[in-house]
């Protein structure tokens, strides 16, 4: 059973490789390099050396992430602010700015506060204090994929919750 104990120089060209192909399937050579850069994460967050064959993980975790990347592209097409006008860039000025940020605020922990406790502490943990799955799961003494269940289940809350703060 080979365990993640790749060689640098062999792992780069891994990823070189994979993520040229990647670029080339799609045509966005960014795409690819993000969703390479997500597993690489994963990876890292949790333990690599659990995974069995981790290059079939990162060819499977990439097509996935470029995958989700083009779905949600095709539902909410994102655009750089620096591709703007100037005109057209989101800005809340002086009295108004403080009052939008504080309603922000204000739903954010509302609709935070209608999760269960399990998802709310996931959420907490890995999006504001930055701990990983991995210590996450073993804090609260469930699995890595309960982990990124409540995290989902949190995401897809939230995102619906505060969809009026989005762009």
């Amino acid at each position: 059973m080979a365990r993640f104990n790749v060689s640098l120089k062999s792992w780069l060209a891994h990823y070189h490789a994979l993520a040229q192909t990647w670029g080339r399937k799609v045509g966005i050579h960014e795409d690819a390099e993000d969703a390479m850069q997500d597993a690489v994460l994963r990876i890292l967050e949790n333990d690599a050396a659990a995974i069995d064959d981790p290059r079939a993980y990162l060819r499977r975790s990439v097509a996935n992430g470029v995958i989700d990347r083009h779905r949600r592209n095709a539902i909410l097409p994102v655009l750089p602010l620096h591709e703007l006008e100037e005109r057209e860039h989101p800005m809340v000025s002086g009295l108004e700015s403080e009052v939008f940020s504080r309603q922000l605020v204000d739903d954010l922990k509302t609709a935070l506060a209608e999760l269960p406790l399990s998802c709310q502490q996931v959420y907490v943990r890995h999006r504001l204090e930055g701990w990983t799955h991995a210590e996450i799961a073993r804090a609260m003494g469930i699995s890595r994929a309960m982990v990124e269940k409540h995290m989902t289940r949190a995401l897809r809350h939230l995102n619906r919750k505060l969809q009026k703060y989005a762009p």
